[in-house]
């Protein structure tokens, strides 16, 4: 360095500063979070793995207020609703056993745990493994307890499918709109007996009064199920398919999406399929040509301000992907999902 002047004061500022010694007052708030005794972080590879390394509280979900938790993160390990390769039970142990995902978002400019009670409470309980129907009646249940209590949740599947009994729960004073990323509409109607399948819960959500189609926004969509998804078109959803996304095209449909939404009630669902299999093969429909996952965050980022009920992170199947690197995308998803989540609740009680 040819700035004595300059070098020198780096030294006098920095050369005896520990490495959780941070100058700058928003980032210092976020290390005095992390650092103990100057430079000691939790190891990352150690302790009981919980999603984003939120506290373990699964006896939060036997008391009638859920522990006075603002967020709850929760897995659905439920994948009974499959059309082809099943495995997305794995899904929420997947996500847990991610590590380093977090604790701050540069973009959104918020480390999430340290301004809300944010808790990883476990998994759904359900009474059978082997009945689809059962899983989702205790889905519906255990969700309109914790939307009772004035918990938000924010959800680790499983299989599509699960959103529909989540929806019931959330939307069930008001209904929600939503931003959805897949790459399926997923509008499908009852097929072989069954209503729960994973490519139809929104069209059961719409049709039970939860969620307002015309407040419903479904990005990423592409491959041959194209015919399935006229219901999607017929009651007022707004359908983006992956060719209208590219990098020119975010700011406008970052733009739309806010606009179609509002300012009510807001649920967002993100399919990992709705990411191009070449970054996350791990699912149980892999589709050809979908979204990068900078594209992926860059959409959610620009939805910072909107009420943001509620969320999910569905369908990874973690045994297709030796990489890891669907669990890992996943979970930088869920991570910003949460951001956007608590920045909502910051600007809606001010």
């Amino acid at each position: 360095m040819t700035d004595q002047a300059h070098l020198q004061a780096l030294r006098e500022k920095y050369g005896n500063a520990a490495g959780g010694d941070i100058f700058d007052p928003h980032l210092r708030e976020v290390a005095l979070g992390q650092f103990t005794g100057g430079d000691k972080r939790k190891w990352p590879f150690a302790g009981i793995p919980t999603f984003l390394d939120a506290p373990c509280m699964p006896e939060a979900a036997n008391s009638d207020d859920f522990g006075g938790l603002d967020i709850a993160l929760v897995g659905v390990p439920m994948d009974l609703g499959v059309t082809n390769r099943n495995g997305s039970r794995f899904g929420p142990r997947a996500l847990r056993g991610v590590e380093r995902v977090g604790p701050y978002d540069h973009v959104l400019r918020i480390s999430p745990m340290s301004k809300a009670r944010v808790a990883d409470i476990g998994d759904v309980p359900m009474h059978s493994r082997y009945d689809l129907a059962r899983c989702h009646a205790d889905i519906e249940a255990f969700y309109r307890r914790l939307v009772g209590a004035g918990v938000r949740p924010l959800s680790v599947g499983g299989d599509h499918s699960i959103t529909s009994s989540i929806l019931k729960a959330i939307g069930a004073n008001e209904p929600v709109g939503m931003i959805h990323i897949d790459a399926h509409c997923d509008t499908a109607g009852p097929y072989e007996g069954t209503k729960f399948q994973h490519g139809g819960p929104f069209r059961l959500a719409v049709l039970d009064g939860v969620l307002d189609p015309r407040r419903t926004i479904q990005i990423g969509i592409r491959g041959p199920a194209e015919y399935l998804w006229e219901f999607s078109y017929e009651s007022g959803m707004t359908v983006v398919h992956a060719e209208e996304v590219s990098e020119a095209s975010l700011p406008r449909l970052i733009e739309k999406a806010r606009e179609i939404v509002g300012h009510g009630p807001t649920y967002i669902s993100f399919d990992i399929d709705g990411v191009d299999p070449g970054f996350a093969p791990g699912t149980g429909t892999p589709e050809v040509g979908g979204l990068q996952p900078r594209e992926v965050l860059q959409i959610l980022r620009g939805l910072d301000g909107l009420n943001i009920v509620g969320g999910d992170v569905v369908e990874v199947a973690p045994q297709y992907d030796s990489t890891t690197n669907t669990a890992q995308i996943a979970a930088q998803v869920l991570h910003t999902i949460l951001c956007l989540m608590v920045k909502s609740d910051q600007n809606n009680s001010v």
